[in-house]
């Protein structure tokens, strides 16, 4: 089951909520000890800008984890594009029936490939994974009894080609499976709660101080979306577009 991380509007709803109540709790703490002194307030003033430091080295960290995710997703979709292009290509090695066959496949799968970047149903992404390797199996059946029968270097070639379009889908599956991990996520959390708790300590009571106490959470909630959202290959507004395949199935006439 997929945890809070994966929708990135949640990530902000619950991060707003949480560090706003944070920071009201940091004031009645306040309330509750209106006698600290200056120098007390000073090192509190030292404590707060370490850990806003702190929480802003972080909060670089994951962007840039999640950046590079990102990038790596986009460069995999453009290699299944071109392992599938190549493949299609490569099909003209073999006996003509046989070769039709295998680009017949091949347009199916290119299909299904198109499908899992642009669906964003659990349960349809389930039904494109069995047809997926369904048509996998079938591929890699296409060329091996063709390679198997005429065993030239130039079937092999097919039969190799076929070898790099699957190894793609699975590397692509795999960077998409490849997150922020949660105790990165748990860790940011810790440190912008503890934040905005001295925030709201140190900050002063009256109604301008109630609006400033909004800001502090607003900011980290909204880095904290942008993280999600780049990091999530489904539920975000950010999502890998499979260019180079519906380029690729353009150019086939599909």
């Amino acid at each position: 089951m997929e945890n809070l991380t994966h929708y990135p509007l949640l990530v902000f709803a619950a991060a707003f909520v949480t560090l706003w109540l944070a920071s009201v709790a940091g004031s009645w703490l306040r309330r509750r000890n209106p006698s600290a002194g200056d120098e007390r307030n000073e090192d509190l003033g030292v404590i707060l800008a370490a850990t806003l430091t702190l929480l802003a080295l972080i909060i670089g960290f994951s962007f840039s984890m999640a950046t590079s995710r990102y990038e790596q997703r986009k460069n995999f979709e453009e290699a299944e594009a071109n392992a599938i292009g190549t493949e299609i290509l490569r099909a003209d090695v073999l006996p003509p029936a046989d070769a039709a066959n295998l680009r017949k496949l091949l347009g199916d799968y290119l299909d299904q490939r198109i499908l899992f970047y642009i669906t964003h149903d659990d349960t349809q992404r389930t039904r494109i994974d069995a047809r997926t390797s369904q048509l996998q199996a079938d591929l890699w059946a296409a060329v091996r009894g063709p390679a198997t029968a005429q065993p030239t270097p130039v079937a092999a070639l097919a039969l190799a080609g076929m070898n790099d379009v699957i190894n793609s889908q699975g590397y692509t599956q795999a960077a998409f499976w490849n997150r922020i991990p949660t105790a990165a996520w748990c860790l940011m959390a810790a440190i912008a709660l503890c934040s905005n708790v001295l925030f709201g300590y140190r900050s002063r009571n009256g109604k301008a101080a109630g609006k400033l106490a909004l800001v502090l959470p607003l900011i980290v909630s909204i880095a904290f979306l942008l993280i999600a959202d780049i990091d999530t290959p489904r539920h975000g507004l950010i999502h890998v577009s499979p260019q180079n395949l519906e380029s690729l199935a353009k150019s086939l006439g599909r």
